[in-house]
């Protein structure tokens, strides 16, 4: 199949649904300015330093990490937690909010994405899964209680150069343990997965009175392929939307190769022209 003959097929999914299901990796973050860490090199292009200590992106999204250095986890932590509040989501995200209201029953999102940037685009909060985590929620790193409380107050500083919080660390407020973000992590016992499990039980239940539902997955990756296995759950209906992984089974979407903002735009104008 052609890359205009998926174009209208898309096309015709999308003006026939009743329901938009984004499913969205780390992809989706890219024409915001976000870091996608793809490989190490990539990940080392964003922390020069940590290149330096031979520290992965496995080494430093870690409890380990935390154990063996609180600042430079921190400051690890600190920093893109600074950058996700400072960035403004691409036209992308109001381009699929604008079809999302054109449908009846709207559009529900699962992320692996840990920015927030979905709800800070305008998508309700009651209808985005985020199945890693939220770096905008801490809870205690010993795991004193279930807690987890907004990172609001929490203002990290951070010397970028050498990726240590100079700041003081945050501190669990019933016990006084060092603070974490509410995300899973690489070799992770302590995550606390209550939030996400109640956004994934509140998106099953939409899913579940969507009749003619579209999935459009952006940016989802094969390396953990969280993503794209829930969206290959959901079939037969995917519009696939990836720079170099598009391939998708054709009894179950269909993909085409472009980043995210650019391949919606391009939809975007398909379904204004049809």
């Amino acid at each position: 199949m052609d890359e205009s003959e998926k174009l209208k097929r898309a096309v015709s999914w999308l003006r026939q649904a009743d329901g938009l299901l984004i499913t969205a990796g780390a992809g989706m973050g890219v024409d915001s300015g976000l870091p996608d860490f793809r490989g190490a090199d990539g990940f080392w292009r964003s922390y020069p330093v940590l290149k330096r200590h031979q520290l992965t992106f496995q080494d430093t999204a870690n409890p380990r990490a935390l154990v063996r250095s609180p600042t430079l986890y921190w400051g690890f932590y600190g920093q893109r937690l600074r950058l996700y509040r400072r960035t403004t989501p691409h036209a992308g995200f109001q381009i699929l909010r604008r079809w999302a209201n054109d449908m009846p029953l709207g559009a529900a999102v699962f992320t692996s994405n840990v920015d927030g940037q979905f709800q800070k685009a305008g998508f309700a909060e009651d209808r985005v899964a985020e199945c890693h985590g939220s770096i905008h929620v801490l809870q205690c790193s010993e795991v004193c209680s279930d807690a987890m409380w907004p990172a609001e107050t929490f203002q990290p500083v951070v010397d970028e150069a050498a990726c240590q919080l100079i700041s003081d660390l945050p501190l669990c407020p019933h016990c006084g343990a060092v603070a974490r973000p509410n995300i899973v992590m690489f070799g992770d016992y302590d995550w606390i997965a209550l939030r996400t499990e109640r956004q994934e039980a509140r998106v099953n239940t939409w899913l579940a009175s969507v009749d003619r539902l579209v999935v459009i997955e952006l940016g989802a990756g094969k390396a953990i392929p969280t993503v794209r296995n829930f969206s290959e759950r959901l079939g037969p209906h995917i519009i696939r939307i990836n720079p170099r992984d598009s391939a998708i089974a054709p009894h179950r979407g269909v993909g085409i190769a472009g980043g995210a903002l650019g391949t919606l735009e391009l939809l975007d104008e398909a379904l204004s022209g049809s």
